[in-house]
């Protein structure tokens, strides 16, 4: 059963962001956009609990080992007014990973490994880079996490976690949704079977 609501908040700009390289499991924290994408997403975050009268506390928060998306959860928890480290970690939260392919962008894929570039433009789902995953195989990690989730639930992770998340609440997976631009200023809510940005 999906906890209700389930929010999910992709962690803040990181420099590799704004360079559109592949991040993947590289560890590179949050720039200052970043930061000040975190602090806008916890202060309408707390401003939406509000409105729905939920205790922050009785929500599970859960969030990536990834440094970027714990920066991005501790500031959320800061502006919200609750305790930045009071929240659990889920290994399977962790980005996808681009394999050899990380540290690049996709025009330079497309240089360089022109054959990945298009199986990643007529089926992004099942494409396994060297080394990586496919969005196939993070859904598959990330499906048991949802499945212990028993309660409200703010989740903290990334781009390729939330299009593996949104796959399993619609039950399907697809080219569009493995294409969806995952915003780092908004996050996005499932609440009695309704979804939308926040």
């Amino acid at each position: 059963m999906t906890p209700d609501p389930l929010i999910h908040i992709r962690h803040g700009e990181t420099d590799w962001n704004l360079a559109r390289r592949l991040q993947g499991q590289q560890d590179i924290p949050l720039n200052e956009t970043g930061r000040g994408q975190a602090g806008r997403n916890g202060r309408r975050l707390k401003e939406l609990l509000v409105e729905l009268d939920r205790d922050p506390l009785s929500l599970d928060w859960v969030a990536s080992p990834m440094a970027r998306t714990r920066e991005t959860m501790e500031i959320i928890r800061r502006e919200v007014g609750i305790d930045p480290s009071g929240y659990r970690i889920e290994a399977d939260l962790r980005e996808i990973s681009f394999g050899e392919l990380e540290g690049l962008t996709y025009e330079d894929v497309a240089e360089l490994h022109p054959h990945f570039y298009q199986h990643i433009l007529t089926d992004k789902w099942t494409f396994e880079p060297p080394g990586g995953e496919s969005y196939i195989q993070v859904a598959n990690r990330v499906a048991p996490v949802l499945a212990r989730i028993t309660q409200p639930c703010i989740i903290v992770a990334h781009g390729g976690v939330f299009r593996a998340v949104l796959s399993l609440l619609r039950g399907y997976h697809d080219q569009d949704i493995a294409e969806m631009l995952v915003p780092q200023d908004q996050f996005f809510m499932h609440l009695a079977g309704q979804e939308h940005w926040v």
